[in-house]
């Protein structure tokens, strides 16, 4: 695949997919990586490009996973902005087969995405938002660059957090799909997820990040949904690969199944997970020398406390995680792709939030102080 993601055009690069259809392993890239300084042999014989269409068969295959028949019943309105995507002509299409009256926006094709970025969250949903409003929508939809990750706003104009989507589907998947199976997801992912799991009797398996290993864990066992807090999310029934077109459907069969409008059911399902988690993410502009010396401090030196909370126990998955006594969390990773520290906090209100954040802060400050 030739694709830049959620980033600007000028991030294009290429993903290696395969046979299994999710994320290539670290094993998988890094052998694919080692002829990239090799001398290039010649081929033996010209090559040929086989052209096909993928949308006929996978659409036909994403209709089997949803329940179409009561999609068509709740006669759902959506605004679906496909931020020129590659899932334009995909998604809007199959909202429509399932009877929703859809209106779409950047529906073109435009290699530098109408000049902005890719990545359904924030700003870039300001034109979906405000369809929303205007036609008092049921629900609106977006997608990135790829059409791997989503974006979701309720029928009020309110931008979800992945998270919120992902406690929907689980409590969907469950209680009106009558599924089960494993919830997947990365270290910087809520634990709200956990205490999902233990109310319907499910397993919870934490990863790194990266859907990768999600996918990876899909490969291997029977798993409900796997989700991450950057927007991505696979169910068990589908490949081990995250999917935004897939993911923006299971939204509107919720609705159409609960019969209540997205912002009740999100109330709803944060209830039965024993109430509002608050994550906030930090990103440190640091080069490998900082990002390393930052990290070394943490492990040879970790904290007792954060804010006046016990950490009770250390993970070392991927970066460095603190687990406090009242199930709030912090993380400390090295971006692999950027020159950042992601911090991420998950608290149980405002006030601590505020409180770690500034705590952590200190504490980074503090192991770069010379």
């Amino acid at each position: 695949m030739f694709t830049a993601s959620h980033n600007p055009a000028i991030y294009c690069g290429i993903k290696y997919i395969p046979d299994y259809a999710g994320p290539a392993t670290t094993e998988i890239s890094d052998a694919i990586a080692a002829f990239l300084n090799a001398p290039a042999a010649p081929p033996a014989e010209p090559g040929t490009i086989t052209l096909f269409n993928p949308a006929i068969d996978y659409q036909k295959f994403v209709l089997t996973l949803l329940d179409c028949d009561r999609l068509r019943q709740a006669h759902l309105s959506v605004k679906y902005d496909a931020l020129y995507s590659t899932s334009r002509g995909y998604l809007d299409l199959l909202l429509r087969q399932c009877g929703c009256q859809v209106e779409t926006l950047h529906d073109r094709r435009d290699v530098l995405f109408g000049g902005g970025v890719p990545e359904p969250n924030g700003e870039q949903l300001n034109d979906l938002v405000k369809a929303v409003q205007f036609d008092r929508a049921d629900l609106g939809l977006a997608t990135d660059g790829d059409s791997d990750r989503f974006g979701i706003v309720d029928e009020q104009g309110n931008r979800l957090e992945p998270i919120q989507v992902l406690l929907v589907l689980v409590r969907h998947l469950v209680e009106q799909k009558g599924q089960n199976g494993a919830i997947v997801r990365t270290v910087a992912t809520t634990h709200l997820l956990d205490s999902l799991a233990q109310h319907y009797g499910l397993k919870s398996i934490e990863t790194a990040v990266g859907f990768k290993h999600i996918g990876q864990v899909m490969r291997q066992t029977e798993v409900l949904i796997g989700g991450e807090e950057s927007g991505g999310l696979s169910i068990g029934s589908h490949i081990p690969e995250k999917d935004g077109i897939l993911a923006g459907l299971l939204v509107a069969e919720a609705i159409a199944c609960a019969q209540k409008p997205l912002s009740v059911l999100v109330a709803e399902v944060i209830a039965i997970a024993g109430g509002m988690r608050f994550n906030h993410r930090i990103d440190y502009c640091f080069d490998s020398v900082a990002k390393q010396k930052v990290l070394a401090a943490f492990q040879t030196n970790s904290p007792s406390e954060i804010a006046g909370v016990a950490v009770e126990s250390i993970a070392h998955k991927d970066g460095i995680k603190l687990y406090l006594e009242d199930d709030s969390w912090v993380l400390l990773r090295a971006s692999g792709t950027e020159p950042l520290l992601r911090v991420y906090v998950e608290a149980r209100s405002p006030t601590q939030q505020q409180q770690m954040t500034a705590h952590l802060r200190e504490l980074i400050d503090r192991s770069l102080t010379p």
